[in-house]
């Protein structure tokens, strides 16, 4: 465990953000189902724990894919896969492995027992496919049997990582498949992101007025792919600068499927913004990995700003809504909670002091730069969060002149 103390500073200098977590993850699965994972570039030599966690799950699954693309039946009847306390690895996951036809033991650290799966056994049903659940929450999963073609009803409001996990594996079945989105998609630019990297590796999806067309027996293509700079990491970096900070951020695509490049409107139309006008709204529906640090900005900007659409936090790592606005007001922010809704009325500065990350990595970035616009620092508890998703984040913080301290280790 690591806790750090960030006092107020001002930061300076140039910066790179890391490679795309979500762009990471769907690569290297259409690589390692390419048979070319060394194709892959651009993750870098210390990637997340989260990208750890694919890769090790994939790995378990080599000898599976190699007898799929063989045109064999799996000679491995039975694998274990960490996702650790990624729920994307999981939930992108589960759908390749069933439809590769092996059992799959499913395990996870965490939260992310707790965090939701159970739509899965709808979308499902009737496609030869049994999940068995514990008793309590959604860890350990025996996902057993073989996926079939056909149609499936996915509810769009969840998680898009329902809808991209099918996209992965759809293409792998004999037949033909269409999914029917039976409410409306939220987080869709990340299932435009999955299908533009299918389109890299030569899958091809189809839309429809409700949904998507997939055609079965595809191959994935071995393909050069570089991951993308991260938007979501950027965030944090950018924020910094509307607060006061210099920094230079380079690497970071124009034209990027990335849903949280909406970051950089939303900061231009937040400064402009005129408090005596009507409060300045942000709609997470659609950016839901930028509400911690987007709270830390209008924590920060005059007048009042309500970021709504935000139910779907409470499934994140923490409890994110919530906890977005326990560990702001600690630290002398006006915020509250009202239905799926943060509403935050802004300050000039914060006053600081102490606040618990509760293990999620973006609250532990967030209350980093919050930080910089304090009187007295910020205390970061169990600031090692940030492994998951940003492991060098304090030391770039640090040495763009971030006055950081680490106080204990144990």
């Amino acid at each position: 465990m690591a806790d750090r103390h960030i006092r107020p500073s001002v930061l300076h200098g140039s910066l790179v953000p890391p490679p795309s977590k979500s762009d990471a993850h769907r690569a290297l699965i259409g690589a390692a189902l390419a048979g070319a994972e060394s194709r892959i570039k651009g993750i870098g030599s210390h990637p997340s724990d989260d990208i750890k966690a694919t890769r090790r799950c994939l790995q378990a699954l080599s000898d599976v894919i190699s007898d799929h693309r063989t045109g064999k039946g799996p000679a491995q009847t039975e694998v274990t896969l960490d996702c650790h306390e990624s729920g994307t690895t999981l939930r992108l996951l589960i759908p390749v492995a069933a439809a590769l036809g092996v059992t799959a033991i499913f395990t996870g650290q965490g939260r992310l027992p707790q965090r939701p799966l159970l739509e899965y056994r709808a979308i499902f049903a009737g496609h030869g496919v049994d999940l068995i659940f514990p008793a309590e929450g959604s860890l350990p999963l025996s996902v057993r049997g073989q996926l079939t073609a056909g149609l499936f009803q996915v509810p769009g409001h969840v998680s898009s990582q329902y809808l991209s996990g099918l996209l992965l594996a759809l293409p792998l079945l004999d037949g033909d498949s269409e999914i029917v989105l039976t409410t409306p998609l939220e987080s869709a630019p990340y299932v435009e992101m999955t299908r533009r990297t299918l389109g890299e590796f030569g899958v091809v999806v189809e839309t429809t007025p409700t949904g998507y067309r997939i055609a079965g027996r595809q191959r994935f293509l071995p393909v050069d792919y570089t991951v993308e700079k991260d938007y979501s990491q950027a965030a944090f970096w950018l924020v910094a600068n509307y607060l006061g900070s210099e920094i230079k951020l380079s690497g970071l695509a124009d034209h990027s499927a990335q849903g949280d490049r909406a970051i950089l409107p939303i900061l231009a139309s937040m400064a402009t913004h005129q408090p005596q006008d009507l409060p300045f709204i942000i709609d997470a529906a659609q950016i839901p990995d930028l509400v911690p640090v987007l709270a830390v900005a209008a924590s920060l900007t005059p007048g009042q700003t309500r970021i709504v659409n935000a139910a779907r936090l409470r499934l994140k790592e923490s409890d994110r809504l919530a906890v977005t606005a326990d560990v702001l007001t600690a630290i002398g922010a006006r915020i509250r909670v009202e239905d799926d809704t943060l509403v935050i009325d802004g300050q000039d500065q914060l006053s600081g002091g102490q606040a618990d990350s509760h293990g999620d990595h973006r609250i532990a970035m967030a209350l980093a730069i919050a930080a910089l616009k304090t009187t007295k620092g910020v205390t970061i508890i169990h600031s090692e969060a940030v492994r998951k998703s940003y492991p060098e984040f304090f030391a770039e913080f640090s040495r763009l002149g971030g006055l950081c301290d680490e106080l204990n280790l144990g």
